[in-house]
């Protein structure tokens, strides 16, 4: 599988909100996430993760070149010249190939680049103003502006925090603003990627999550918009926890059993994308 990232025109992905708001969450958790590796030891870093085939320090070696992208997209978008390199890249072929390398190195080494990773993304958008937060950025999906990609670099490293933790027997704390934020990007990106494969959903969808409440509506088109607020009643709508309902769209557990038929279509698209398979609902 390749993305189709959307470089021109019409901006692919939109969510509501103001141009800076995703710096407080995203600065936190990276920075929980880094005391969290630090109170491991060296057979926990050695332990399965989520992940399927990969170990704790798997999953951080990942989230190094993550950033490290994260970091060069932002200072390229602010130069005015952003990036356009991932129409080749494989999501399911290419992130073993990143993370091989870093097998031969101590769990302190790449915690130390984990952490270096972080300082140098976080320093890419500190201090930005509206217009920087607003500056078009490559991510999977394309240009989007910064703010979105910091929703995208939030999600992926609060659920990989939970890849982690959880089979440890840890729970990460679950931050509201966070869980909002990863839940509403996870809704997102799923139709976001694949409208431009052969069989894209078209229409509207909806949340209705609790612990803690979240609201909000996609509009699935030629591009995806996520407006807050409750849907109208034949909007499908999927409902649930908030923490459970994002493992979900992130193909971590099964969709719960009541799920519309529309939120499985697209997301059995975002399953072939990963080349994994949708778990069925219990």
């Amino acid at each position: 599988m390749r993305l189709s990232p959307r470089y021109d025109g019409t901006t692919i992905l939109a969510i509501d909100g103001e141009p800076g708001d995703q710096g407080v969450a995203l600065t936190r958790q990276r920075r929980r996430m880094e005391s969290l590796l630090a109170d491991l030891g060296d057979d926990q870093w050695q332990a399965p993760s989520r992940c399927d085939g990969w170990t704790v320090q798997d999953v951080v070696a990942h989230l190094v070149g993550v950033n490290a992208f994260w970091e060069a997209s932002v200072v390229a978008g602010l130069a005015g010249t952003p990036t356009q390199v991932l129409a080749a890249f494989d999501p399911a072929a290419h992130p073993p190939l990143m993370v091989a390398p870093m097998r031969t190195l101590t769990p302190q080494e790449v915690l130390d680049q984990f952490v270096a990773s972080n300082d140098g993304f976080l320093g890419a958008v500190a201090g930005l103003d509206d217009a920087g937060w607003s500056t078009p950025a490559e991510t999977p999906a394309g240009h989007v502006p910064i703010r979105l990609l910091a929703f995208h670099g939030l999600w992926d490293a609060w659920i990989h925090e939970r890849d982690i933790a959880l089979p440890l027997g840890l729970t990460p704390p679950e931050e509201p603003d966070e869980i909002s934020s990863a839940l509403r990007y996870a809704a997102a990106i799923g139709p976001a990627l694949t409208i431009s494969g052969t069989d894209p959903f078209s229409g509207g969808l909806a949340v209705l999550a609790t612990e803690p409440e979240i609201h909000f509506t996609l509009e699935v088109g030629e591009w995806v918009a996520v407006h807050d607020g409750v849907a109208p009643a034949d909007v499908p709508c999927l409902r649930g926890p908030a923490v459970e309902l994002t493992e979900a769209l992130t193909l971590r557990v099964p969709l719960p059993a009541t799920a519309p038929n529309a939120w499985r279509h697209h997301l059995g698209s975002l399953a072939t994308m990963f080349d994994t398979e949708l778990e069925p609902s219990p």
